[in-house]
């Protein structure tokens, strides 16, 4: 059964949960209800092994424009700022989440709403989008994610020159600088990306996991240490049907029939 939450849309086409940041008057601003529904969705994702892909996307003309400003106060002492982010750190719980994520970047993305785009796996842009990380131009600096994703994607010098200057950037720029896979016209932004998450779920349900594993611990070793990961979860694969029945499928030349076994 998939949970009902006051700021996400969630529905289940299959095996993939659409997911909707669902504030649109707020151009979908993180608020704490909605920083508490994205932790509380993707810990869910941890039981659900029938889900097999998110897709992300907001709704109006906003992906999501960052942090809600509204919200901020006075600051408290270092203790209660602490307990009050791990609260809603959906950060964490989108890092753990063996699913893969796709991003479809339906307009500005900002902030805190850059990072959680960021934090997908693969993202797919509109034409009309924009990204940035912004949070200079507020006082602070992104604490999302941003100052270590950023650089791991364009690069040390663009990654400070974005977040030093706070510039924000077109999605044709975010195509160039390896922000986003693919930038599509804004009326084909979701079926496309229906299209691609289609095509990741047809595939060995175990053989997409452990490669995004393998990809994701892999990126944050030493060359010879992620090898070392990799072979390890290929040796795994060899055991399992999915393997037996790629193998039978592609000699008897028909589709094959994976079940994640």
């Amino acid at each position: 059964m998939v949970p009902t939450y006051e700021t996400l849309l969630v529905e289940r086409r299959q095996q993939i949960a659409h997911v909707t940041l669902n504030r649109p008057n707020a151009l979908n601003a993180l608020n704490t209800e909605l920083r508490r529904d994205l932790k509380d969705f993707f810990t869910s994702l941890q039981a659900e092994r029938d889900i097999r892909l998110v897709i992300l996307t907001g709704s109006g003309r906003a992906f999501c424009a960052g942090a809600d400003i509204k919200e901020w106060r006075e600051p408290g002492s270092i203790t209660d700022e602490r307990e009050a982010r791990q609260q809603v750190n959906f950060w964490e719980a989108m890092n753990r989440c063996e699913q893969p994520i796709i991003a479809a970047i339906n307009g500005y993305a900002l902030g805190g709403g850059c990072e959680l785009a960021m934090c997908c796996d693969i993202r797919i842009a509109s034409d009309q989008a924009h990204m940035g990380l912004t949070e200079v131009t507020l006082g602070i600096i992104p604490g999302g994610g941003g100052t270590q994703r950023l650089p791991r994607l364009v690069g040390r010098g663009k990654a400070l020159e974005l977040i030093l200057t706070g510039r924000r950037i077109d999605a044709h720029e975010a195509l160039r600088l390896g922000l986003v896979e693919e930038v599509v016209p804004h009326d084909q932004l979701m079926a496309m990306v229906d299209t691609l998450g289609q095509t990741i779920i047809s595939r060995a349900p175990l053989a997409v996991k452990y490669a995004k594993e393998a990809i994701v611990r892999g990126l944050e070793l030493p060359l010879e240490a992620g090898l070392q990961v990799e072979a390890e979860l290929y040796t795994l694969l060899r055991t399992t049907e999915d393997r037996l029945e790629g193998a039978r499928a592609f000699q008897e030349k028909r589709p094959p029939q994976f079940r994640g076994r």
